[in-house]
């Protein structure tokens, strides 16, 4: 009996070549693309896994970006802070210097020159910025918030007033906070808007202030309020320096999530080329072999037989 003028017999030998060729085919695929699943339809029940692992590892892939601008600028200002603190260790050895000696309105008027130029180093390093963003600027780093006047209580005039509200996402989950604003380290204030002891300009400003009046009381003032302000600054360094270690933990942490999701992503999708070689040699090799077998069956008709 024959289907369509095709004999079971040939239609079996058409259905296993068409098998061989399309292991032929598959195999070559995967050999040239590396891949196993380049298609949906190549494995419809792994491509929700993989996709989700791809949108896992994109995700991954911004934080660590994020980490890496997070740990430039944590750098920036653990380096300005250094700075900061040895700004206010010179201001004391200034300090120190007119109090323990009787000095003459002169050399106070010289020294206290000299502590403008400290304060001017301080506002700048208020003004430190990575990449075009004012680090200390806390939700609007494309504005300065400080600048100098010597006319000014406490020698500067604050531009912004804002929070440092931003976090910086951590791969592990979570996040946490990653800076401070130039008035919470540089000037630091009471609820009602008066320095702080801790305030770094209104202390640097009164001991130019002390030394311009040459009045060895004041400075004693201004020695102490230097003292609690350097104390301040070393406590904003030390936040700064956990911060860094968070962020090195991070992305440590961030570049094994993304060594470990490109391992299942490639369990799923790349293809096992020596496998798929010897897969390719076989099915090549049968191919041969059923088109030499299908030569050699008999080609008798009916009408071989009538004579």
């Amino acid at each position: 009996m024959t289907v369509g003028n095709v004999s079971p017999l040939a239609q079996s030998f058409l259905n296993g070549v068409s098998q061989i060729e399309q292991q032929i085919a598959t195999a070559t695929q995967q050999i040239t693309s590396s891949l196993k699943i380049s298609t949906p339809s190549d494995d419809p029940g792994q491509i929700d896994d993989l996709l989700q692992l791809r949108a896992d590892q994109q995700l991954n892939t911004q934080i660590g970006t994020n980490l890496t601008v997070a740990t430039s600028m944590a750098s920036a200002a653990d380096s300005a802070l250094s700075g900061s603190i040895q700004v206010m260790n010179t201001a004391i050895q200034l300090g120190t210097e007119a109090a323990s000696s009787i000095t003459g309105k002169a050399t106070d008027s010289s020294l206290a020159v000299e502590v403008q130029g400290l304060m001017a180093q301080m506002v700048n390093y208020s003004l430190t910025q990575v990449q075009g963003q004012y680090i200390f600027s806390g939700d609007q780093p494309d504005s300065p918030s400080y600048k100098l006047n010597s006319a000014a209580a406490k020698g500067v005039d604050q531009l912004l007033t804002v929070s440092a509200t931003q976090q910086t996402q951590d791969p592990a989950g979570g996040s946490f906070a990653t800076s401070k604003t130039a008035q919470t380290i540089f000037d630091d204030q009471n609820a009602d808007g008066t320095p702080a002891t801790g305030n770094v300009f209104a202390a640097l400003n009164n001991l130019n202030l002390a030394l311009q009046d040459n009045s060895t009381t004041e400075i004693q003032s201004a020695l102490a309020n230097l003292q609690t302000a350097s104390t301040h600054l070393s406590q904003m360094q030390s936040f700064y320096g956990v911060v860094e270690n968070r962020l090195q933990s991070a992305t440590t942490y961030s570049s094994s999530r993304d060594t470990q999701l490109q391992t299942q992503i490639g369990s799923i999708q790349d293809s096992d080329v020596t496998k798929d070689a010897m897969i390719l040699a076989q099915s090549n090799t049968q191919l041969q072999a059923a088109f030499s077998a299908e030569s050699d069956l008999p080609k008798s008709t009916l009408f071989d037989y009538l004579h």
